[in-house]
């Protein structure tokens, strides 16, 4: 049985509630977003993919919480690797799992670099499913400091184009052209994306991410779909700005906090991603999914899949909790996401419990059960 989740009323109120402890996690989708899941005797079954390196870890951490919490959640577990073919039956397995339940947490798939025609399951599923826009959330995590205070953005990316359209050839042995696609119906589908979040997240600017100084076309065409959405909003009060991605970049790391909602092209935001969780205390507490109109992916945001960790019992566990907390947001199970963000949020400003990425020696286990003791 399919139903509809609307999250306007009631996520706000569980804002208001909360306060800015978890707000990481607290986040409203634009309307339009709100994806319809599968959902049985007042449970939900959702698409696990635990990913490659420390994946199988982080999603043990968090069945093990859920379990503990009793959030009504029944996994479809799929051990998909990024060497795994398209062709694979786990694969089609996998994508007919998410088709069905409309909904999926998933760890980091490696894409091999030196895997001529190998494509990426990460953009493939994407593609096929179209979940067009990747949001990162970047923001400093109490009890956890960093070189800079007050980081609070959110980092929006179109999904299913630009450089990832993944349309290569040699023209000439030696020569190889790669096609970078812009077009204005993404572009202005991504922004409104962009602008819907900021308005009902209570953000009050978009910045525009772009290099339209050097690729006048393509990204030049980006940019200008940006302004002409954004006019649209300027009675709401949303600001709206734009920045060159090499001087973005310095911006970044030099002063942050200018920023609040970021829009850009598929590969910025990639990289834009990775520079904000750095920000922020690392690839181990940024949470991420990939909406769509019928399908939503939840992920870690950084997308690093922790090889030279694995089997360790290390990894921080964090970025994956936090990200089943936005899909439990999504889901409506306000409560259940509440009680799991509260205890990440406890765990991390107690500070008897840090992985080694935090400073710390404590295992992925000794906190996942100090989340545990926490709910």
């Amino acid at each position: 049985m399919l139903r509809t989740i609307s999250l306007s009323k009631s996520l706000t109120s569980t804002l208001t509630k909360m306060g800015p402890r978890a707000m990481s996690t607290s986040t409203i989708l634009p309307q339009g977003q709100d994806v319809p899941c599968s959902k049985l005797g007042g449970r939900y079954t959702v698409t696990l993919i635990p990913g490659d390196g420390i994946g199988q870890e982080t999603a043990s951490a968090v069945k093990t919480i859920f379990k503990a919490a009793n959030v009504p959640v029944d996994w479809e577990q799929f051990d998909v690797s990024g060497y795994t073919s398209a062709d694979d039956k786990t694969f089609k397995q996998s994508v007919e799992s998410l088709r069905r339940n409309k909904i999926g947490l998933k760890g980091i798939l490696y894409t091999p670099v030196s895997s001529l025609g190998h494509s990426s399951f990460n953009v493939t599923i994407r593609k096929d499913l179209d979940m067009y826009a990747s949001l990162v959330l970047c923001k400093n995590i109490p009890g956890y400091p960093t070189r800079h205070e007050g980081v609070d953005f959110a980092i929006i990316r179109e999904n299913t184009e630009g450089e990832y359209s993944g349309l290569e050839h040699q023209s000439y042995p030696g020569v190889v052209e790669s096609l970078k696609v812009i077009t204005r119906t993404k572009s202005e589908r991504i922004a409104r994306f962009a602008f819907d979040f900021a308005l009902r997240n209570n953000r009050k600017k978009v910045t525009c991410i772009h290099k339209a100084n050097i690729m006048k076309l393509a990204d030049g065409l980006f940019l200008n779909t940006c302004r002409e959405v954004s006019k649209e909003y300027a009675s709401s009060g949303i600001k709206f700005d734009d920045m060159i991605v090499d001087n973005a970049s310095m911006q970044l790391v030099s002063k942050p906090q200018q920023f609040d909602v970021m829009v850009m092209p598929n590969l910025y935001g990639n990289i834009v991603s990775n520079v904000g969780a750095g920000l922020v205390g690392g690839p181990g507490i940024v949470p991420g999914c990939n909406i769509g109109r019928e399908y939503a992916m939840f992920e870690p945001g950084c997308r690093h899949v922790g090889k030279d960790i694995q089997g360790r019992n290390t990894a921080n566990p964090s970025a994956m909790i936090l990200s089943s907390v936005m899909m439990l947001r999504h889901l409506g199970l306000d409560d259940h996401a509440n009680k799991i963000a509260n205890a990440v949020s406890k765990t991390i400003m107690g500070g008897a419990v840090k992985t080694p990425d935090m400073g710390g020696s404590s295992t992925t286990t000794d906190f996942t059960f100090a989340v545990i003791s926490n709910l």
